[in-house]
C-alpha cells in the first residue's frame, strides 16, 4: 500500500465501548510505562488508578524516572526501552515520548507480543504512519491511541444529531486552540543526567541542546510541533463528524511569535478541502481569547459549538434574499455539557486488553486523524499547496 492509497481510504468506522461484563477473569494488569515526563506520568498514574499495575519504567532522564518510581517503588527501571521490551511479566506498555520515538516503539512493542497504548499523534511522518498501519494488521495486538475525545460521550451525543441531519448540509468547519503560552525553550544545563544519545534516537546527530529536550515540540526533527499535536485531536473529531476521510488538498501559512530558537510554528492557519465541505485549523499560542480548544460545525439547518464545556447548537433561520435584515436568534436552542474526563479512553483500553475487542482510536483511524495536519505542514514547509493526489510524489 503506497502513501497516496493510504492517506485517500474511505474513513474508518468507529467501535464502539467494550462493556466491562466482557472481561475475563479477574486479572489486574500489568504494564510497561516509556516515557515518564509530564504527559507520561499522568497516564502512568491514571492506569494505576484504574486497577492495571505498574513494573516498569523507562526514561532517558533521570529525574523523570526517579518521580515516577515515587508512586510505582516496586518497578524495575530502565533508560533504553528495547531493554524493557525483553524483560518479562507486563501485558502491555504505554509509550508518551517524543513523535520521532513512536513509529520504532510501537513495531518493537508488537514485536514482543505486547498489546500498546500509544500517545498521539500516531506519527512524524506521512510514511510512518503507513509502516504502523501495517505492523497493527499483521499483529494480534491490541492498541489504542491517545484520542480520548473518541471515548467521550457528549461527543459522540454530537455525533449522532449531526449524522440524523440535524445540521443539515455542513458547509464549514472551523477548529481553533488559543493558549497564551510561554514556551519553554530555556537553554540553561539540564538538572539531572539525561542519555542525549537514546533521547536522538534515529533524529540527526547534534551536540546536546538543553531547549531541544525541554520544548521538543519546537523542533522538525522531533515531531510535528502543534499542527500535528493538537490537530490530530480537533481534526479527528471533524472528520468522525461528518463521516469524512482525510482531506483533498492543505494548504497552511504560519510564523513563529516570541518564541526565539522555536522552528515550528507557534501561530498558523491551515485551509483543507474536502469532498462536501472546507475546514480551517488554527492555533494561537500568543492569546488566551477563547481559551482552549473549539470546533464550529456550521450547517444548513443550524451551527453546532463544541468546546470543553460540551456543545452548543445554534438555529438557522433559513435562506434570505435579505439576509441583512433577518433576526437570527443569538441563543443556544440546546446545550449539551461536557461531563467527561480523560480516563475512560485508558478503561477502554484495559477492557479491550481484557476482552480482546477493537478499542475505540485503532491504529488506522489515528493515521486518518493526523493525515490532514501532516499535508498542511508540508504546505508551511514547502510553501504551496498540497494535494493528495500527488503525495506518491512527494520523497
Amino acid at each position: 500500500m503506497n502513501r497516496r492509497e493510504f492517506i485517500t481510504g474511505a474513513s474508518i468506522a468507529a467501535p464502539l465501548f467494550v462493556p466491562r461484563s466482557a472481561w475475563g477473569a479477574n486479572d489486574r494488569l500489568t504494564f510497561g510505562a516509556i516515557g515518564v515526563g509530564n504527559r507520561g506520568r499522568w497516564l502512568k498514574n491514571t492506569f494505576q488508578k484504574l486497577g492495571a499495575r505498574c513494573v516498569a519504567l523507562c526514561d532517558v532522564y533521570q529525574p523523570y524516572l526517579e518521580t515516577a518510581r515515587s508512586t510505582s517503588p516496586d518497578a524495575r527501571t530502565y533508560e533504553d526501552y528495547r531493554e524493557m521490551l525483553a524483560a518479562k511479566g507486563m501485558d502491555f506498555v504505554m509509550i508518551a515520548t517524543p513523535d520521532h520515538h513512536h513509529c520504532p516503539m510501537l513495531r518493537d512493542a508488537l514485536n514482543s507480543g505486547l498489546d500498546v497504548y500509544l500517545e498521539k499523534p500516531l506519527s512524524l511522518t506521512l510514511e510512518e504512519s503507513v509502516l504502523m498501519v501495517e505492523a497493527g494488521r499483521k499483529s494480534k495486538q491490541i492498541v489504542q491511541v491517545g484520542m480520548q475525545r473518541r471515548s467521550m460521550s457528549f461527543i459522540r451525543n454530537a455525533r449522532e444529531f449531526i449524522r440524523e441531519g440535524g445540521l443539515g448540509r455542513i458547509s464549514m468547519v472551523e477548529a481553533f486552540w488559543n493558549w497564551h503560552f510561554q514556551l519553554p525553550l530555556d537553554d540553561s544545563p539540564l538538572p539531572g543526567k539525561l542519555n542525549w544519545d537514546l533521547f536522538l534516537g534515529s533524529a540527526p546527530k547534534r551536540p546536546l541542546e538543553p531547549k531541544r529536550f525541554r520544548w521538543w515540540r519546537g523542533f522538525w526533527d522531533y515531531s510535528g510541533g502543534n499542527m500535528t499535536d493538537q490537530g490530530t485531536h480537533l481534526m479527528d473529531v471533524v472528520q468522525w463528524m461528518t463521516d469524512s476521510g482525510p482531506p483533498l488538498s492543505a494548504t497552511c501559512q504560519g510564523m513563529v511569535v516570541e518564541a526565539n530558537g522555536a522552528e515550528v510554528p507557534n501561530v498558523f492557519s491551515a485551509a483543507f478541502e474536502y469532498p462536501n465541505f472546507i475546514a480551517t485549523w488554527t492555533l494561537n499560542y500568543r492569546s488566551a481569547y477563547e481559551h482552549d480548544w473549539w470546533i464550529t460545525f456550521r450547517g444548513e439547518k443550524g451551527t453546532m459549538v463544541m468546546n470543553r464545556r460540551g456543545y452548543r447548537l445554534y438555529e438557522n433561520p433559513g435562506a434570505s434574499p435579505t439576509p441583512w435584515s433577518q433576526n437570527v436568534k443569538e441563543a443556544p436552542v440546546r446545550e449539551v455539557p461536557d461531563k467527561d474526563g480523560p480516563e475512560p479512553h485508558l478503561q477502554n483500553f484495559l477492557d479491550c486488553v481484557k476482552s480482546r475487542q477493537t478499542p475505540n482510536c485503532t491504529l488506522a483511524i489515528a493515521a486518518q486523524a493526523v493525515a490532514g495536519p501532516h499535508m498542511a505542514n508540508l504546505a508551511y514547509r514547502q510553501g504551496r499547496k498540497v494535494r493528495a493526489q500527488d503525495l506518491g510524489r512527494i520523497s
